[in-house]
């Protein structure tokens, strides 16, 4: 509903030396960079999903309008974390422009869509906790909508923090809906995780009421809690405080008490589709010893897991963020195999 307005492709890049993040990306980087820089006009639409009583509110860019009888695009779906909305995720406006991945990959092809899931920015709210399996539910209510106007039906997903955990969780229940999967800044068990130990040493506040503090303190530490805080732009900071600020100083709490306290919530033995794994070098949320039980352990052979050095959890909106959409461009695009 709308609204106006090798056999085996395991890989493996360490600290910025392996393939893919070597010379050849820094060639890469600069044509990622100077494609954020290109101005262009790019169409959107703003629809509505329906879960149960919810409304839950999914935004899409792309190129061009849609064409009666036009080959449709790929469509890419962005899942969002804990602490942020949809479009401040990624579509954020900032001075000197560069953070909208829905921007990034309208150009490079891609239909691109987000949502804001239950009890976040623009959606409604059922009064539950928005915890990881109610996100599985919203992408279960979003797949019809995406279905219908983009006429395709797998989609590629990517998803962010616990938007990664929300995202697979859904692909064990639903693999007939998707392509290629992205989970970055992911956290698998938890086990070792600094960002982890924090909430569990807060989980009885976390239990007691369905929404968590979420002001403005809470955004900037964000970028402060893996430390390494000039890795981040101070104006980027302030515009996310001053585009999530509207909705509010709450959020829904539900996905840091799985993160705490339920993890593991995915069985990566029923992640069947191609997956590409990254994680910053200094993520609090997870180590590479999580995570990398989680990739031996996925059935594809088409996996790949990249370290993008000198990054921390928040991937999206580090001043190093083209290493990782160098390694979602050549993931989503890479050609299907001869052999089989």
């Amino acid at each position: 509903m709308k609204s106006s307005s090798l056999a085996r492709r395991d890989f493996i890049a360490a600290g910025g030396l392996g393939i893919g993040i070597g010379l050849a990306g820094k060639m890469a980087n600069a044509q990622v960079s100077a494609s954020m820089q290109v101005e262009s006009a790019i169409w959107s639409q703003e629809y509505w999903a329906q879960k149960g009583e919810v409304k839950l509110n999914l935004f899409r860019k792309r190129m061009n309008p849609p064409a009666p009888g036009a080959q449709p695009l790929p469509v890419l779906f962005l899942v969002h974390g804990s602490s942020l909305s949809a479009r401040s995720s990624y579509d954020l406006t900032v001075p000197g422009g560069g953070y909208s991945l829905m921007d990034v990959f309208a150009r490079n092809g891609f239909d691109v869509w987000t949502m804001d899931h239950d009890g976040y920015g623009r959606s409604g709210s059922s009064g539950n906790n928005s915890d990881i399996m109610s996100g599985v539910e919203d992408l279960k209510a979003a797949a019809p909508v995406v279905l219908a106007e983009t006429g395709r039906s797998k989609f590629h997903f990517f998803g962010e923090s616990s938007g990664s955990i929300r995202v697979a969780a859904f692909v064990q229940i639903m693999p007939e809906r998707v392509d290629r999967l992205v989970l970055a800044a992911s956290t698998y068990k938890g086990e070792g995780a600094a960002e982890m130990q924090r909430r569990r040493d807060r989980i009885a506040e976390l239990r007691a009421h369905p929404r968590r503090k979420r002001d403005e303190a809470m955004i900037r530490s964000i970028f402060t809690r893996d430390g390494h805080p000039s890795i981040y732009d101070p104006a980027m900071v302030e515009a996310l405080v001053a585009a999530e600020m509207k909705f509010g100083d709450t959020i829904p709490a539900g996905t840091y008490v799985d993160m705490a306290v339920n993890l593991p919530l995915v069985d990566p033995k029923k992640v069947l589709s191609p997956v590409l794994m990254t994680r910053g070098e200094w993520d609090g949320n997870s180590t590479d010893d999580d995570l990398l039980d989680f990739f031996r352990q996925l059935p594809t052979g088409d996996r790949q897991y990249v370290i993008l050095p000198n990054t921390a959890h928040s991937q999206l909106f580090s001043k190093n963020r083209q290493m990782l959409l160098y390694a979602m461009q050549n993931f989503l695009a890479a050609p299907t195999p001869v052999a089989s």
